[in-house]
C-alpha cells in the first residue's frame, strides 16, 4: 500500500492498480492498492454522513458537509486507510511504502493529534466528534500498533550520500519521541566496484563508501542492507526478486560484470548538449518587469534543494535581490549552504542572496496569535454587550488546537512569502512531488472553505483576497515558472509529468521547466555499464522533451555534491545558463 500522493507501483509492477485493492499478476498472496487521496476524501466525506441522515434534519446535515468540506478530510481520510489496512485480519503482512520522511513523520503523528481532537467532543473540521467513538478507538489502536515493536517494522531506504543519512538519522530521532523505532536501514544504488575504472568513479565509489562506513558504526549491522546500482531501471518480477534476495535473504547482489566491463565504442557517444538551449532555460529564470517566483518540485531524492540552491547562488551572482526558500518538512538548506537557515529570511554569505525554511511549529504559533488578536479586534469593534468575548477567544482556541491549523499555518506562511519586501526572485525548493501539488492547491481549497464561514475561518483574517492574489500569481507565466527536477528514468519521469498534468488540470498552472539531474559525465565512465546508461539517459531525454515540451537544464553529476557557496557558484554556472547575465543584461524589476 503506498501512502505516497504521487504513487509509482503501477509502474514499478508494470500493471494498472489505482485506488482498489489489486492482486498482482503472477505473484499469489500479493496485492496493492494506491491511495488516492481526493477518492478517500469523498469515502469519507460519505461514511461520515450517511449515518446522520436519518437523525438530523437539512439545515444540520448541511453544516456537517460544510464542516467536511475543509482540506483536512483529505489528511484524515488517507490516514483512515492507513488505519484499515493497518488491522487487516486477511492479510499476514501489510508494507506500506510512505511518503518522503517529512511528510511520513506527520502521517506518524496523526493518531496521536486527531485522537486528542476526538477527547474535546463537540465539532471539529472532521466531523462531529460525538459520532466518532469508532474513529477514537481505532487511532489508539493506531498507537498502540505503531510503537508495538513485535507487529512493527520501520525501514529507512536511503542513497550513499552524506545528507541522506543525516536526513534518516533526523527523522529516526523523531520517530523516537514519538515511541516508535526504526529496525531496518537500506543504503541503495552504490556502485560496484568492477564498474569504477577511472579517478572520477573510483573518487566517487570511495566516498559512498565512506557513507556506508559511516553507516556502519553508526546503525545495527544486524539492520543494515545494501543493494548495488544496476545497468537499467529495478521494474518487474525478475528484479524485484533479485532485490529481495539481497535485502531479506542474504544473497549476493549480482551486476552484469562481463557486459559492464567491454570496452565502449564510438556507436556509444550519446550527445546530452542537443537536448538542452541555455538562453531559453534562463529566459524562465529571470524576473521581467515584477519579482518573479521559481518552484522547484520533483520526486524524492532528484536533487530538488541542490538545484534549487544552484540557481538561487546564479541568480544573485547575476545581481538579482534573491530569496529562496524551502516548503520540505525535511529541509536540507542549511547542510547545502552550510549555514544556519532559519524561519525568517536570513543571509547566507552571498551579496544580494537570503534564505528562509518554514518552521511548522513557529508558523503554528505566528498563525495561532494573528487569529486570536483578529478576534479580540473584530469584538472590541462591536457594541454588542452580550457577547461573551473571553469565551468566543476559547472557543477560537480550542478550534486552533486541531491538526487542520498546522496546515492553514504552513500555508500563511507560504502565502507571506509573496508579500516579502526586496526580493526581485523568490525561490521555493519544494516538497516531494505530491506534498507539493497539495500545497499549491491549498489556496483555492481554503478559499473555498472560508468562503463558506466557519467561527475560526470567519475569525481569521480577510485573507480570501489573498489567496486569489497568489493564485493568480502562480497562474501568470510572466511571473511565475514551475520546475520539474528528475533523473532521466522512467518513474521519476512519469511521476512528474503526471504531476504537471495535475498542476494545469486542478490549479491551472502550466510548467515552464523540466531539470534533468545527475547526467553521466561523457569523459568518465568508458564501458559498457555506463554507456549502456548514458544511452537509457538519452532515450528518457528525448520522450522528456517530447512529453513535456518546454526548455530543458541539464545538470552534471559530479564526484562530489555541491556544497557551500564556491562549489554552488561554480555549478551553476555549468547549468543555469545564467553565466553570461550581469548589470548590462538585467532588466528593471519592480519588487513586491
Amino acid at each position: 500500500m503506498t501512502t505516497d500522493p504521487a504513487p509509482n507501483l503501477s509502474d514499478i509492477f508494470n500493471q494498472d492498480i489505482g485506488h482498489e485493492v489489486t492482486a498482482i499478476d503472477d505473484v499469489p498472496n500479493l496485492s496493492a492498492i494506491e491511495i488516492d487521496p481526493d477518492v478517500a476524501a469523498e469515502e469519507y466525506r460519505q461514511e461520515t454522513i450517511e449515518p446522520m441522515r436519518a437523525l438530523l434534519g437539512d439545515e444540520e446535515i448541511q453544516t456537517v458537509e460544510e464542516q467536511l468540506n475543509s482540506p483536512c478530510v483529505e489528511e484524515i481520510a488517507a490516514f483512515d486507510n492507513f488505519v484499515d489496512f493497518m488491522d487487516s485480519p486477511e492479510y499476514d503482512v501489510v508494507v506500506f511504502d510512505t511518503a518522503p520522511t517529512g511528510h511520513t513523520i506527520r502521517l506518524m503523528e496523526l493518531p496521536s493529534d486527531w485522537n486528542a481532537e476526538l477527547e474535546k467532543g463537540g465539532s471539529t473540521c472532521i466531523g462531529p466528534a460525538a459520532s466518532m467513538d469508532d474513529k477514537k478507538a481505532d487511532y489508539e489502536r493506531a498507537i498502540d500498533t505503531l510503537s508495538d515493536e513485535s507487529r512493527t517494522s520501520f525501514a529507512f531506504v536511503g542513497k550513499p550520500e552524506s545528507s541522506s543519512i543525516d536526513e534518516i538519522e533526523r527523522s529516526a530521532s523523531d520517530l523516537a519521541e514519538l515511541g516508535i523505532s526504526s529496525q531496518l536501514l537500506v543504503v541503495n544504488g552504490y556502485l560496484p566496484e568492477s564498474v569504477c575504472e577511472d579517478p572520477f568513479f573510483e573518487g566517487k565509489r570511495a566516498d559512498e563508501q565512506a557513507v556506508i562506513d559511516r553507516v556502519q558504526s553508526t546503525f545495527d549491522q544486524q539492520a543494515l542492507a545494501t543493494y548495488p546500482l544496476q545497468p537499467g531501471e529495478i521494474a518487474g518480477l525478475e528484479l524485484l526478486s533479485d532485490v529481495g534476495g539481497v535485502l531479506y535473504d542474504g544473497e549476493e547482489a549480482t551486476v552484469d560484470v562481463d557486459a559492464a566491463t567491454r570496452r565502449a565504442t564510438n556507436e556509444d557517444t550519446v550527445d546530452f548538449d542537443s537536448f538542452t538551449d541555455g538562453d531559453a532555460v534562463a529566459e524562465e529564470l529571470v524576473p521581467v518587469e515584477e519579482t518573479r517566483y521559481l518552484f522547484f518540485t520533483g520526486k524524492g531524492g532528484v536533487g530538488k534543494s541542490t538545484i534549487a540552491s544552484t540557481t538561487a547562488v546564479s541568480l544573485a551572482e547575476a545581481g538579482y535581490e534573491t530569496l529562496v526558500v524551502t516548503t520540505d518538512p525535511a529541509a536540507h538548506l542549511a547542510d547545502i549552504f552550510e549555514q544556519p537557515v532559519g524561519h525568517e529570511p536570513t543571509s547566507v554569505g552571498q551579496a544580494n542572496l537570503d534564505a528562509a525554511r518554514i518552521d511548522q511549529e513557529r508558523a503554528l504559533e505566528e498563525y495561532r496569535t494573528q487569529v486570536l488578536d483578529h478576534v479580540r479586534e473584530m469584538y472590541a469593534e462591536k457594541d454588542d454587550t452580550q457577547i461573551d468575548v473571553e469565551a468566543a477567544v476559547a472557543n477560537v482556541e480550542e478550534e486552533l488546537e486541531s491538526p487542520c491549523a498546522e496546515e492553514m499555518a504552513a500555508l500563511e506562511k507560504f502565502v507571506s512569502y509573496f508579500e516579502e519586501d526586496g526580493y526581485d526572485i523568490v525561490v521555493f525548493d519544494t516538497a516531494p512531488t505530491g506534498h507539493t501539488l497539495r500545497l499549491l492547491e491549498l489556496p483555492s481549497d481554503w478559499k473555498g472553505f472560508m468562503d463558506l464561514g466557519s467561527l475560526t475561518k470567519g475569525a481569521a483574517p480577510a485573507n480570501g483576497g489573498k489567496y486569489d492574489e497568489v493564485i493568480e500569481t502562480m497562474q501568470d507565466p510572466s511571473r511565475s515558472s514551475f520546475a520539474f527536477v528528475m533523473y532521466p528514468e522512467f518513474t521519476p519521469m512519469m511521476e512528474a509529468y503526471r504531476a504537471a498534468m495535475d498542476l494545469q488540470d486542478q490549479v491551472g498552472i502550466e510548467t515552464s521547466l523540466v531539470v534533468a539531474n545527475y547526467l553521466l559525465p561523457e569523459d568518465y565512465g568508458d564501458n559498457a555499464f555506463f554507456e549502456n546508461r548514458r544511452a537509457q539517459q538519452a532515450e528518457y531525454l528525448e520522450e522528456i522533451s517530447e512529453r513535456f515540451d518546454v526548455p530543458m537544464m541539464l545538470a552534471p553529476l559530479r564526484q562530489e555534491e555541491p556544497v557551500g557557496l564556491d562549489d554552488l557558484c561554480e555549478f551553476g554556472a555549468d547549468v543555469t545558463g545564467l553565466d553570461g547575465v550581469g548589470e548590462d543584461d538585467r532588466e528593471e524589476v519592480t519588487v513586491s
